[in-house]
């Protein structure tokens, strides 16, 4: 066996693979660029909504975040890492951020069970739509996948 039959493999993940997978976690981090061009990161706890293929989460009013997300261009990146078996994946969407502002849309967010770490009478709905998905996974090589890699 050479070294590279035992090397860990990386593979491309489809959209809807990476819809799913957004749907697994619960932190991920937010980027927005500054007037300035400077990007801005943030992590931020946030649940996928299936019924818009969107990323959404909570922002609090007059915070320097709440104010850049606003129809701004954004992306989001969420991961999953484990060290000891040199293996996981990756997820980064690429959208607008719009605020949800209609009252059915808030309520069918609201019953998401968004886990909110920091509460805030002031937060609002904050979506981004997953227009362009890109996804990849390191996985320990001689796992099989239905994918065939």
């Amino acid at each position: 066996m050479t070294p590279a039959d035992t090397a860990p493999r990386l593979r491309e993940l489809d959209r809807d693979e990476c819809l799913r997978l957004l749907g697994t976690a619960a932190v991920g981090r937010v980027v927005v660029l500054t007037a300035g061009g400077i990007p801005l990161i943030r992590p931020v706890n946030y649940v996928f909504d299936p019924a818009s293929q969107s990323v959404v989460f909570r922002c609090i009013e007059g915070t320097k975040l709440a104010a850049l997300v606003r129809a701004s261009r954004a992306w989001f990146e969420v991961d999953e890492l484990e060290p000891s078996s040199l293996s996981g994946w990756s997820v980064i969407i690429a959208g607008v951020t719009e605020p949800v502002t209609q009252p059915m849309d808030v309520r069918r967010l609201d019953a998401l069970a968004l886990q909110n770490w920091i509460a805030d009478p002031r937060s609002q709905w904050i979506r981004i739509r997953a227009r362009v998905v890109s996804g990849r996974r390191v996985e320990p090589s001689g796992v099989a996948t239905e994918h065939g890699a």
